[in-house]
This record gives C-alpha cells, sequence and structure tokens, in this order.
C-alpha cells in the first residue's frame, strides 16, 4: 500500500519538476525577446530589467515559500504514516489511511494551485512591463 501511495507522489514531483522546468526555460526565454532599438530606447530598457529583476526575485520568493510549505506537509505526512502502525482495529486503521490521503491530495493540490497561481502573475506582470515600455 505505500509502495503505491509512494511511486504516486513520485510521479506527482517528477511531473511538478517537469512542469517547472519548462515555465522556467519559457520565462528566461520571455526576457532576451525584448528589442532594444529606437522604440524601446536604452532607460526604457533600463527600467524594464529593473522591474522584471524585481518580479523574478518576488516569484522566486513565493517558490521557495511553496516548497517549505510542501516540506512541512511531507514531513507531517510521514509522521502520519508511521502512527498507521499504532491503529488497533481494521476500522481505525482504515480511517487513518484515508486521512492521510486526503491530507496529501490536498496538499499537492495547493502547491499546484499555488504554481499554477505564480505562473500568471508573472506572465500578467511580463505582459504589464513590455506593453508599457513599448509605449
Amino acid at each position: 500500500m505505500f509502495e503505491q501511495v509512494y511511486q504516486s507522489m513520485q510521479k506527482a514531483t517528477e511531473a511538478t519538476i517537469q512542469m517547472q522546468q519548462e515555465v522556467f526555460k519559457k520565462w528566461v526565454g520571455l526576457f532576451p525577446g525584448i528589442p532594444l532599438n529606437a522604440a524601446f530606447p536604452g532607460e526604457k530598457y533600463r527600467e524594464f530589467q529593473k522591474k522584471w529583476a524585481e518580479v523574478v526575485n518576488e516569484t522566486f520568493k513565493r517558490r521557495r515559500e511553496t516548497v517549505e510549505a510542501q516540506f512541512k506537509i511531507g514531513l507531517e505526512n510521514i509522521e502520519k504514516a508511521f502512527a498507521l502502525g499504532e491503529a488497533k482495529t481494521p476500522e481505525e486503521l482504515r480511517a487513518k489511511t484515508l486521512e492521510l490521503w486526503k491530507k496529501s491530495f490536498e496538499g499537492f493540490r495547493q502547491v499546484s494551485e499555488s504554481q499554477i497561481s505564480d505562473f500568471q502573475a508573472v506572465f500578467e506582470k511580463w505582459f504589464e512591463l513590455t506593453t508599457k515600455a513599448s509605449v
């Protein structure tokens, strides 16, 4: 039973990491795409760079907080998994297992939603900065 949960969590973690890598590649790919020409003079470009650096910095701070929360949830779930052996009856074991399963997937859902929300916020900010800077 734990093997299946472990494999599911491993697959979910791998998918999350892959998504983060793809998002990061997209973010990095977006920045060099801003042309430095007459329509985008040097001062505006430097202002854009400064604001974009602030956005990226804030995004990484939020990602760190999310990872720390995910780690905390994981540790709590590991403690609860070890506590499953203390169940006295099959019904108690079933209830504790179900609670652990729900909490695990709730944590995964929260992390996924946070990542999607962060990506949307960064993309919106990038779009806002590029449209303001090019005007």
